[in-house]
């Protein structure tokens, strides 16, 4: 069963969040973090097929904060406009995805993972919060930028060697400096894990996508 509910954070500051929950019992919970282009399609597909494999999955909506019901495209006009939201929204987006946390820990341990915006939240948010079993970033622009950060979870990430955003060789050097990450590179662009984009590397997503699978088995059950 899928819904959208309000949640609200450590500021008062209510939001909506898309909750998606597993027929059976949860096997462990996880906090699914958006690209720049909001709880669109794509992010309500991705929640939805982790809580199929078992898992209690929501979804905040982290632009509420300057702009309800946004489901951006990607187009040009939504790419601009999603990095507008971004800035104004990137502050405060922890203290949202903490209240998220706390939603989700009733089915057990939890994981986030983050994609594009939220794959660079994801790694904040691993190295912040302690309540978190396990942290998967996709494509995060900001990681290799925050390579000084120590998670308090186990983390995985993934990167497009193609990705003209954030350049192969500062991947390279965030894997030096963090050695207990798994990190992975793929002959992909950014995005590829998006099937509704151009971007898309269906060989690149499926292998990213095993890998994640096994690593939140090993770390939330």
């Amino acid at each position: 069963m899928s819904e959208f509910l309000e949640l609200k954070s450590i500021d008062d500051h209510k939001f909506s969040a898309y909750l998606s929950q597993p027929i059976d019992k949860p096997i462990g919970g996880l906090v699914i973090l958006q690209e720049i282009f909001g709880v669109n399609t794509h992010i309500q597909e991705i929640t939805n097929f982790f809580s199929d494999k078992g898992y209690l999955t929501v979804a905040p909506s982290l632009f509420d904060r300057s702009e309800r019901n946004v489901a951006l495209g990607y187009d040009e006009d939504s790419i601009s406009k999603g990095r507008n939201l971004k800035s104004l929204c990137d502050k405060n987006a922890l203290k949202d995805i903490d209240a998220a946390i706390s939603l989700v820990s009733s089915a057990g341990k939890v994981g986030v993972i983050g994609y594009c915006w939220g794959g660079s939240l994801s790694w904040r948010i691993a190295c912040k919060n302690t309540n978190l079993s396990a942290a998967v970033c996709y494509y995060g622009g900001d990681i290799p930028n925050l390579k000084e950060l120590k998670p308090k979870c186990n983390v995985m990430t993934h990167f497009g060697e193609l990705d003209q955003g954030i350049p192969i060789a500062n991947v390279r050097i965030f894997k030096e400096a963090n050695p207990e990450v798994l990190t992975y590179t793929y002959p992909a662009d950014h995005g590829f894990n998006c099937n509704h984009r151009r971007q898309y590397n269906e060989v690149s997503s499926k292998v990213a996508l095993d890998r994640t699978l096994k690593f939140l088995k090993k770390n939330l059950s």
